[in-house]
């Protein structure tokens, strides 16, 4: 006698909640953003609103709030008749003018160097990239000590060659801005050597195999190639060198505090010294207005230029 076994039983079903017992209220996204959103508002939106209110006022901190008087449009109008504003803006745009093309340049240099099989090659990533994070008094007071018109190792150097008429360097007028520079794109190369390096690295190897069946030679190979595969990061660093640069206080306050005389007194300098040393806390405001919408209107244009010559366009 056989017997049929019995039929398994069917597993019982869950019934849905129509929510998973874990998904978090939405508050508590908020309490994970809220640190950031504070320091935003706190670091960044109350100064912008702040300057953007002052500009329009004349005031001096040591006669306290009460002191305030609104003044309209007069500030921008003297911006524009300012002639010391006017000289602080050409020294401003020689000086980033200058150091970021000179810094991009020296940073590719270094990037095409650094992106093949070398030995020691982590190590001099790391040595050029370790200037763009030592403290700016460090990087000052060491181009100090190596610039030092008398006992300077640089002009020793150049003495040992039989030169008569050595650079001032900082104490000169003359000098005290190419020594900024010099020092800026010495500070600044490693960075834009570490983007250049990722740009050069994520480059479709597969476009110079191509080429080199081809027969195309270095030059034509990085014009077509390699130069708009770089030409994002180059708008990038384009544009992050000059807002920096541009805005550069803590190494003129340290090294020629604006001088000699006002060779290197640049807008971001004058304003402080508007602000913080005459106490004209509205017009100071209404000159980082300005530059702000300066700097502002001329990398909106240089990002539009750029936009489809990249080679992923």
């Amino acid at each position: 006698m056989t017997t049929t076994p019995a039929p398994a039983s069917a597993p019982a079903r869950t019934r849905y909640s129509g929510r998973a017992p874990s998904d978090p209220k939405p508050f508590v996204g908020w309490l994970f953003v809220a640190p950031n959103l504070l320091g935003v508002l706190l670091f960044t939106f109350v100064p912008l609103v702040s300057v953007i209110l002052l500009s329009f006022t004349e005031w001096n901190l040591v006669s306290g709030f009460e002191g305030i008087e609104f003044v309209g449009l007069d500030n921008f109008l003297f911006v524009l008749q300012d002639p010391t504003f006017w000289r602080s803006l050409l020294i401003t745009v020689i000086y980033a003018g200058v150091a970021v093309p000179l810094t991009l340049a020296v940073g590719l240099l270094l990037a095409m160097a650094l992106n093949r099989d070398l030995p020691g090659r982590g190590l001099l990533r790391a040595c050029f990239f370790i200037p763009y994070i030592v403290n700016i008094v460090a990087i000052g007071m060491t181009w100090m000590m190596l610039l030092d018109p008398s006992a300077g190792l640089l002009n020793q150097f150049l003495g040992t060659f039989g030169a008569e008429s050595l650079p001032g360097w900082f104490a000169s007028s003359r000098w005290a801005l190419p020594a900024l520079i010099l020092v800026t794109i010495w500070a600044q190369a490693g960075y834009a050597c570490l983007i250049y390096l990722s740009a050069l690295q994520d480059a479709p190897e597969q476009l110079y195999e191509a080429a080199r069946i081809d027969g195309a030679g270095r030059w034509t190979m990085f014009r077509s190639i390699t130069w708009p595969a770089l030409l994002p990061a180059s708008i990038f660093l384009l544009i992050t060198l000059f807002v920096g640069i541009s805005q550069s206080f803590g190494m003129i306050a340290l090294i020629t505090n604006g001088g000699p005389g006002a060779s290197t007194t640049t807008l971001s300098f004058y304003m402080y010294q508007t602000s913080f040393q005459f106490y004209r806390f509205g017009y100071a405001s209404a000159v980082g207005l300005v530059t702000f919408l300066g700097i502002f209107a001329l990398m909106l244009g240089m990002w539009r230029a750029q936009r489809g010559k990249a080679l992923h366009d």
